[in-house]
């Protein structure tokens, strides 16, 4: 390991899946802010680092609800894994015909028997959050920035970074859907993602219970991004599955590889007044592909959203579960605030890519 940066380890952090690492962390986090900035280290380790802290609700009177809280102020923190995650070895629905192909059903395992991001660096938690079903109020998280008083987005952090981590979010197999998110950044002003996954801790199917993800009445998102009239985000090979929003997304975005599956809405956007350009997007088993916000979603309002994204390498998901992600529109934009353009391709299956929109923004087939 370089001695370049903050290890959690020195923090008390261990790692093995089974203590509690959220304080550890915590004090990793607060420190570096403390010092200004700089790198903390996440040695991989096979159990992972577990959150197991209720959400804080408020930090000094400001909205919160995280476990772990970015502490506001100047300092630019990155949080670093040990090296970029493997994503979707993640969750396939195990089928009773492909156990004849040698594929076994162990509960919530891949089909090649390696355990939910058992080979990654991941963060995962296992506290239930309360269910928040206003999608105009703030929602639980794994890690997030309390509430600020600069411009329209609220910020109250300057920078914040991550990369080569997954983060795993709860899921209760009794409800089969998450009341808890991974990141909310909506009140950071500037924010630099590199080679992360955000996802949840079961499968989104499973043959031994007889289940499949259900649409979920909380308003959860795999990574909030930042508020309006922030500086930038810059995403490369980002990934997000299995929540209602993949992405919450807004102005000043620049993203070269997004990959997003099992979503009831992949990519959502709530306000791009200036230009969001995405390159390429994999978008596999989801209701919608491409929207914009039908609320002030989490509090942040409704705006013009300028969009320009590359391509669309989708996959319909029709005839296969979860059967809530069977695609419904490959673009829906109610309000047509939506203006901009899209290319959209589809390899196997069902290759249509239905619309709700208008002709300020066009889809067209690659």
């Amino acid at each position: 390991m370089s001695s370049f940066g903050i290890n959690v380890f020195d923090f008390g952090a261990k790692g093995d899946g089974i203590h509690d690492d959220t304080a550890a962390i915590q004090a990793a986090i607060n420190y570096t802010a403390e010092r200004g900035g700089g790198k903390i280290l996440f040695p991989y380790t096979k159990g992972g680092y577990r959150i197991a802290s209720p959400a804080i609700e408020e930090y000094e009177g400001k909205p919160l609800r995280a476990q772990l809280m970015i502490p506001p102020g100047s300092a630019n923190i990155m949080l670093e894994g040990e090296m970029p995650p493997r994503i979707l070895n993640a969750y396939m629905v195990i089928k009773p015909e492909w156990l004849k192909l040698g594929r076994k059903p162990t509960r919530f395992v891949k089909y090649t028997g390696v355990p939910l991001g058992e080979n990654n660096v991941r963060i995962f938690s296992d506290w239930e959050a309360p269910e928040e079903r206003d999608g105009t109020k703030r929602p639980y998280s794994i890690i997030a920035a309390p509430e600020g008083d600069m411009l329209r987005g609220k910020f109250s952090v300057f920078k914040f970074n991550m990369k080569n981590l997954d983060f795993r979010a709860p899921m209760n197999t009794d409800k089969m859907y998450p009341t808890q998110g991974c990141a909310n950044l909506q009140n950071v002003s500037r924010v630099h993602i590199t080679d992360c996954q955000f996802a949840l801790s079961e499968s989104v199917g499973d043959t031994i219970l007889g289940k499949e993800l259900q649409p979920n009445p909380t308003h959860v998102a795999g990574v909030i991004l930042s508020g309006d009239q922030n500086d930038n985000n810059i995403l490369r090979n980002v990934c997000a599955q299995g929540f209602r929003y993949g992405i919450v997304a807004g102005e000043n975005v620049v993203a070269e590889s997004l990959t997003v599956l099992n979503c009831e809405e992949a990519i959502t956007f709530h306000d791009a007044s200036h230009l969001t350009s995405i390159n390429h997007i994999v978008a596999q088993h989801n209701t919608v592909i491409i929207s914009t916000t039908d609320i002030d979603l989490y509090g942040m309002p409704k705006g013009p959203c300028n969009v320009r994204i590359g391509a669309v390498n989708f996959e319909a998901g029709i005839g296969h579960e979860p059967k809530i992600n069977a695609l419904k529109y490959g673009v829906k934009d109610t309000d047509g605030r939506l203006h901009g353009e899209l290319k959209y391709h589809a390899a196997w299956g069902e290759n249509e890519f239905p619309t709700l929109t208008t002709a300020s923004f066009k889809a067209e087939r690659f």
